[in-house]
């Protein structure tokens, strides 16, 4: 499978998981339009495309917690991507390891 071959959305995006490569714990849900994407395989960090701001942004800049991307894998669909990374640091805003911190009861 190429880049070519991904799905976007109507409005151009793809959820992408991201998951600590050697655990297997998933540290957050973002999303990645094709720019987003092809810089994310280009310096192997992670970019997405923030649907809120209408920006992108580069995981990491800002904290110094990078996330080195180890490969990146489409789903069956080639309509969600699925991208281990090395993580160093939080990868949730509010400072906790994971977004998937809050168990439903």
């Amino acid at each position: 499978m190429t880049i070519d071959d991904v799905k976007y959305d109507d409005r151009g995006l793809i959820p992408a998981v991201v998951q600590q490569w050697d655990t297997g714990e998933v540290l957050m849900v973002a999303w990645m339009n094709a720019e987003s994407l092809r810089l994310t395989l280009e310096t192997e960090t992670t970019w997405f495309w923030s649907r809120s701001r209408k920006e992108l942004w580069n995981k990491g800049a800002t904290s110094g917690n990078m996330q080195q991307v180890k490969a990146v894998y489409a789903d069956c669909d080639a309509d969600t991507l699925l991208v281990k990374v090395d993580s160093p640091g939080p990868a949730c805003h509010t400072g906790n390891r994971s977004c998937f911190f809050n168990a439903l009861a």
